[in-house]
């Protein structure tokens, strides 16, 4: 086991509410709680669910934007 404190799911769910106010938060914490599960071995399911929360949040605030005139 490595050294240190298994914060997988603590970023994940950061991940997942911070995608839905601002992408690039949801992007980070997304990835970084894919990286702790592998390297604590636990399922990376809440980063992956973190990342594409946060792409949709990106998408479908820029066709918002861009019908706006």
């Amino acid at each position: 086991m490595p050294a240190g404190k298994d914060n997988t799911n603590l970023f994940g769910w950061i991940g997942i509410i911070g995608g839905l106010c601002c992408g690039l938060i949801g992007i980070i914490f997304g990835t970084l709680s894919i990286l702790q599960a592998k390297k604590w071995g636990n399922s990376p399911v809440l980063g992956y669910i973190a990342i594409a929360v946060a792409l949709v949040n990106i998408v479908a605030g820029a066709i918002w934007n861009a019908n706006r005139t």
